[in-house]
């Protein structure tokens, strides 16, 4: 059984002052998905590649960075070297870095950093393209008979309960109707949402 993590750093080079690799050693993760990096991988001293667990056992880093430099960005830290790794292959997603994906056989495991809607939904359009493009391609994968895990931020609450105030919240990025609406579908497709599966109708629970 593989043993996955994944965070929302704000920022790889800000948490890694913050105790990033302290934590990357001790959470003893087989695989960790990272969201928002805002670096690209020529920015970055050597020990973001060089990063081990507490057993001394090496990570690879794998990158997917935005053009615009300080701006989201994903990545993958593997104790399991993938036979491969791949973005989304649809440039105006690749260009922001928001997807990236590890092939291990069976598994492929994908880190993603499901675009803001922003005030009155500006970027709506686009980020339920995005959300579109990640369904087909997890659609693709079963289909080749694989499973497949998309760790990262969805930018999404779906339900009430994922919010403290959920009725003072309709109308805002992130609990627009047509999020949620796609996250319905996203489910219904037979896809889980492993802490709700987890923590069924356990209020409390934010990031």
């Amino acid at each position: 059984m593989k043993r996955l993590a994944s965070w929302n750093v704000n920022g790889i080079r800000s948490a890694s002052t913050k105790g990033f690799f302290e934590w990357l050693a001790a959470e003893s993760a087989d695989i960790v998905c990272l969201q928002e990096t805002k670096a690209d991988p020529s920015q970055l001293g050597k020990e973001f590649f060089e990063a081990k667990d507490e057993a001394g056992r090496p990570f690879s880093a794998f990158w997917s960075s935005a053009r615009r430099r300080g701006y989201s960005g994903v990545a993958i830290y593997s104790r399991i070297e993938p036979r491969g790794v791949r973005t989304l292959g649809v440039s105006e997603f690749d260009d922001e870095g928001r997807y990236l994906e590890a092939d291990y056989g069976d598994l492929v495991v994908a880190s993603a950093y499901f675009p803001n809607s922003q005030e009155a939904g500006a970027r709506l359009d686009y980020k339920l393209r995005f959300c579109d493009a990640v369904l087909a391609r997890c659609d693709a994968i079963v289909a080749e008979g694989r499973h497949v895990v998309v760790a990262g931020d969805y930018n999404i609450a779906h339900e009430p309960i994922d919010l403290t105030y959920p009725k003072a919240n309709e109308g805002n990025p992130g609990y627009l109707p047509e999020e949620r609406a796609w996250m319905t579908r996203f489910l219904s497709s037979g896809y889980a949402d492993t802490f709700r599966r987890l923590h069924p109708g356990e209020p409390g629970h934010y990031s």
